[in-house]
């Protein structure tokens, strides 16, 4: 082949393959990058969709959107539109019932509930992991699919200190915390004097129960105090805009907008100083990452 094409025809040849072979090269490393740019774009976008609240569908923000549209168009105020739009996302979480306090104070009385038949159950000389199994049958209410769980993974094999900490993950509070490290403890020390200690925790609960309603009771004050403010200065603004459009000529102008565009964001400020005064400082957490410590954990008649 070398004496049909020649030694110049051979180098070019060499020189072709050896570029096409550097920019195949270039080609996979840049794909490589690409593609770790992308997941690492895709995390950043992940990790702000987890900071939304749960609340916040995509449901509800179509919605939210399509509202601040129509309002916007009607209006032909883009500030208004923008407002309407944060309004109907924020709004309803701030002035609504606090339906995730109620659940969570629900959760706590029937801990305390289910800690005192604990304490009852072990002072008729049965063992925690009896008295555990027994008392997940007649669970209340609140706590039954969280209990029906931890008798489940009992009953697989799985060793009770694992399994309680899986439990206290799925419950999610401090005062559980408390609880639970102190039948992981006595599962795991074999502790004596459980049922006096569990009577105290019970005690404990309930206190800490009455305190956050108090608590609750105090801020649905503050919740309608201000649900009355919106509606009444939403009706006016509703009422003049239907009734009385003239008077609202000053906004069509740029400087209008930017004095409603003050006035929205003074309100988002007093409605953000209204939740920040109104949230609870909880205790640090005594038990974390359940799942994955529980997993390491052997299994009763499994391989060691």
């Amino acid at each position: 082949m070398s004496s049909m094409l020649g030694p110049e025809a051979i180098s070019g040849i060499a020189v072709a393959c050896g570029t096409v072979f550097g920019l195949g090269l270039v080609a996979i490393g840049y794909g490589a990058v690409r593609r770790a740019a992308r997941e690492q774009q895709a995390g950043v976008w992940m990790a702000l969709a987890a900071r939304l609240p749960a609340a916040w569908t995509a449901r509800r923000v179509l919605i939210a959107v399509v509202a601040g549209v129509v309002v916007g168009a009607l209006t032909a105020w883009p500030v208004v539109a923008v407002l309407t739009c944060v309004g109907m996302l924020t709004l309803p979480g701030l002035l609504g019932p606090d339906r995730a306090a109620a659940r969570r104070t629900e959760k706590m009385e029937a801990l305390a509930t289910w800690t005192e038949m604990l304490r009852d159950t072990l002072s008729a000389a049965a063992g925690l992991e009896q008295a555990v199994l027994a008392t997940a049958d007649i669970a209340p209410t609140a706590l039954e699919p969280e209990l029906q769980g931890l008798a489940a993974t009992v009953r697989s094999g799985r060793p009770l200190p694992g399994a309680l900490r899986v439990f206290a993950e799925e419950i999610e509070d401090p005062l559980a915390d408390v609880v639970v490290a102190a039948l992981v403890m006595a599962a795991e020390q074999q502790a004596r004097q459980l049922g006096p200690l569990l009577g105290e925790l019970a005690d404990s609960v309930r206190e800490q129960v009455a305190m956050r309603q108090r608590i609750d009771a105090g801020r649905a004050s503050v919740r309608t105090g201000v649900r009355v403010t919106v509606i009444v200065t939403l009706g006016m603004a509703v009422g003049l805009i239907v009734f009385n459009r003239p008077y609202l000529d000053p906004f069509d102008t740029l400087t209008g907008q930017l004095v409603l565009a003050v006035v929205g964001v003074l309100f988002a400020a007093s409605f953000s100083y209204l939740t920040v005064i109104g949230r609870i400082d909880e205790p640090i957490r005594l038990i974390r990452c359940a799942p994955a410590l529980a997993a390491t954990e052997p299994v009763a008649g499994g391989k060691r």
